[in-house]
Order: C-alpha cells, then structure tokens, then sequence
C-alpha cells in the first residue's frame, strides 16, 4: 500500500536514490537548499521506501511550481505521479495560492491533463 506524506524528513541520500533509477542521467545533488526554498513538497512512500516525489517551488507569493515529479521504475503506471501531484495541488489550494505552474514536455501533457492541468503557451530558454 503506498503512503504519502506532505513535507516528511528526507534526506539527500534518498532522494538521490530515488532520482538515479528514475532519470538515467541524474547526477548527485544537494537538495537541502531547493527543499528549504519551497512551498512544501509530497514524497510516496512503499513499506517505508520512498517510491514518489514531487516539489511545490514557490515564488513567495501567489504562483507554485510542480518540479520533479518522479515515480520509481518498478511502482509507475498505478496513480502515483497522479496522487503526488493531486496532493500537491492541495496543498497549495490550503496555503492560498492562486495559480500552479507545470511544464512539461510533450509526452506527459495526458498525464498532466489526468491531474488538472490545462494547456498553456510559455517560454522557456535552456542556459546551459
């Protein structure tokens, strides 16, 4: 049975396991600072092993931003993207914000329309 939990104590050392068997490029990274920085975040969680993550950055105002969303390989394609984000959207609605941003690319645009989402154009200008 999965679990969620709104802004739980995890650590870099999870999180960086999570990420390298869910995006094959992942390098180790430091997420203390991002985490500190953000509205609140959700984590999924298997027998105490965290499967799912989702971060709600903040603009500190009235806008978040669905970040990172990512499911372990083994647990995908049985709601747990979708119940991260709906979560996260919640939480977001109990803090009073006005608008959540995603982007995303082409692929996942039925998963984020599952969660709520509507298409929208924007920008976007890779700096590296």
């Amino acid at each position: 049975m999965t679990t969620y939990r709104v802004a739980p104590p995890v650590n870099n050392q999870e999180l960086n396991a999570l990420f390298a068997i869910a995006w094959p490029h992942h390098q180790w990274y430091d997420f203390t600072p991002v985490l500190s920085r953000s509205l609140s975040f959700v984590c999924a969680y298997e027998a105490n092993q965290l499967v799912g993550f989702v971060n709600l950055a903040w603009d500190g105002g009235i806008h978040t931003f669905i970040l990172d969303t990512t499911v372990h390989p083994d647990v995908r394609r049985q709601g747990i993207g979708l119940n991260l984000v709906k979560q996260a959207v919640a939480v977001a609605q109990e803090a009073g914000i006005k608008w959540v941003h995603v982007d995303y690319e082409p692929h996942l645009e039925t998963f984020y329309r599952q969660c709520g989402f509507r298409h929208s154009a924007a920008g976007v200008m890779a700096l590296r």
